[in-house]
């Protein structure tokens, strides 16, 4: 099936993601040091290389983070402002827990991560670095240097503009890009002057493909993609305007096809995560829905549409060609 055809698809299934519930939302969560752990069994890495067991690690980490999120999320008081990746701060992370799945996943995990990291001493391992390993490099669809060519439309019928990703590191838990070009945004396009998204600087994106960095008047999403992109899979999160507190949309998805694409030339495993929600206007709010598709292995983005009467979440952002580090 194409992506177009994916896309399609996603669409016709909004209307089932009305009656999935939002198991993050249905209950309190405490504030407790009674998470019982879960034990791991560091035997069943024993046959593990030390950069296989730092690449599980780094996945365990960001699970966490992700459900750690989620917690303080339904709190509602924004005790964790934690990154992702390697970054998680484990033990400020463990302190806060739901009652729940969130609990039961949240135990797991600590004990999964208790067991790794007996194998890294057992085996003798030194201390994990900050590069990707060359295994998971090699598994990544680009290198450092590539340039990464988005085509972006923010109307239907609008005139395409490009927008540039130079890719400037590969690391653990992360890809970090310099953005080289902007989009310009034609004013009373949506209905309002919607400016122009031309902020330059440093993105960063982590494995789901999250856009947990960006330059001031890029659109960001640092949370909207959490846990395993398997089909079926139910996320939630919001889209910012980076910059600006104001430009807020409150997102629910759910995994509608999976499976290899070629896109730009090169061949991604995908996931096509169908999206609805609203964002705040004054008192008001307004309908905001679409589709993102990103690659499983390293999370690129590789397409966004996003359709709102808010002008910063009208977009249509699809990668159209991968240009060749320069020598």
């Amino acid at each position: 099936m194409s992506l177009l055809l994916s896309l399609r698809a996603a669409r016709r299934c909004r209307g089932m993601l009305a009656l999935l519930p939002c198991f993050w939302l249905s209950s309190c969560a405490t504030r407790s040091v009674d998470v019982v752990t879960v034990p791991g069994n560091p035997a069943e890495f024993a046959a593990w290389d030390c950069a296989r067991i730092d690449d599980e690690l780094d996945q365990v980490h960001q699970r966490a983070a992700h459900v750690a999120y989620a917690v303080d999320e339904r709190a509602g008081n924004n005790i964790l402002a934690l990154g992702v990746g390697v970054t998680v701060f484990w033990p400020a992370m463990l302190a806060m827990r739901p009652d729940g799945l969130e609990a039961a996943d949240l135990a797991r995990l600590k004990g999964r991560n208790e067991a790794l990291l007996v194998a890294l001493r057992q085996k003798g391992c030194p201390p994990p670095g900050e590069a990707v390993t060359a295994a998971r490099a090699a598994l990544l669809p680009l290198v450092v240097g590539e340039r990464l060519v988005y085509e972006d439309r923010v109307a239907s019928r609008g005139a395409p503009v490009q927008w540039t990703l130079r890719v400037m590191a590969l690391r653990r838990g992360e890809i970090e890009y310099r953005v080289e070009g902007g989009a310009a945004r034609p004013a009373g396009n949506s209905g309002n002057d919607s400016g122009a998204e031309t902020g330059t600087g440093t993105l960063k994106q982590d494995r789901s493909g999250n856009i947990t960095v960006a330059p001031g008047g890029v659109l960001q999403w640092p949370h909207l993609l959490r846990g395993e992109l398997v089909l079926g899979a139910v996320t939630a999160g919001d889209i910012v305007l980076a910059g600006d507190p104001q430009a807020r949309a409150r997102l629910r998805g759910q995994v509608v096809a999976v499976g290899p694409q070629s896109v730009a030339g090169r061949t991604f495993d995908v996931a096509v995560v169908e999206l609805f929600g609203d964002a705040a206007q004054g008192e008001a709010h307004t309908r905001v829905d679409g589709a993102i598709v990103v690659d499983r292995v390293s999370g690129v983005l590789l397409r966004l549409d996003l359709r709102s009467a808010q002008a910063p979440f009208a977009l249509q952002r699809r990668l159209v060609r991968v240009e060749a580090a320069e020598r």
